[in-house]
């Protein structure tokens, strides 16, 4: 038996964690947060892998944030490649909120193209904010090659993380606003216009950006 399995304490709160009642595992992460223990960083991670509701979920995270990264992000990047969706993208998320910028390496490309949008999602949002100043260029290109990708929700966050590089980022808008794909054309379009004006909206400069390219497209065809 391994010491967790025999103390009463870590027990208590590995079963805590894994209960069928959505309250019981949000009170058992609350107290694992509130009174830290490095032998249950394993059995947080781990849940945060499955854990279907949102609120628990959370509250995994901010558990993991108490604990002493030194424990937490080593474990948090063997997620990382991981072959549920799940746990790259809760992994993810728990680096960006750690904030440890050794863990930049292991924000690969790979992740950053992820084919599950959630995962690319936190891995467009995580490395925006653990990026070093000299490697953001090629974060900008990489991220480029994402416009256009999926519903609103998901153009919607990787506006937000090309905008939050800042200007860097001009000279990649400026070759997808001449992509042959229109999709694409629009996304780097309003992408440009949220970072002229952050305050627009993102509806209003992807209606903007659309304009532009049907007027562009039109003066093409002319």
């Amino acid at each position: 038996m391994t010491r967790q399995e025999q103390d009463p304490d870590t027990t208590g709160a590995v079963a805590g964690l894994a209960a069928g009642d959505p309250s019981v595992r949000l009170r058992a992460a609350l107290a694992v947060g509130t009174t830290p223990d490095p032998r249950l960083v394993g059995a947080l991670v781990e849940r945060c892998a499955v854990e279907p509701e949102f609120h628990v979920r959370d509250m995994l995270t901010w558990a993991l944030t108490r604990h002493p990264a030194e424990l937490t992000v080593p474990r948090l990047l063997g997620e990382l490649r991981s072959e549920r969706a799940q746990a790259r993208s809760q992994a993810l998320h728990t680096l960006s909120k750690i904030g440890d910028r050794r863990a930049w390496p292991a924000i690969t490309r790979q992740l950053l193209t992820d084919a599950d949008d959630e995962v690319a999602r936190s891995a467009w949002r995580t490395a925006v904010l653990l990026a070093p100043e000299e490697e953001k260029p090629g974060l900008a290109e990489v991220l480029s090659t994402q416009l256009g990708r999926g519903r609103r929700e998901t153009q919607l966050s990787l506006s937000r993380a090309l905008v939050a590089l800042g200007e860097v980022i001009e000279p990649v808008l400026r070759a997808a606003m001449a992509d042959p794909d229109p999709g694409v054309r629009t996304h780097a379009g309003a992408t440009e216009r949220l970072l002229r004006d952050p305050e627009a909206g993102f509806e209003f400069a992807i209606e903007e950006a659309k304009r532009v390219v049907a007027l562009g497209a039109g003066g093409q065809e002319g």
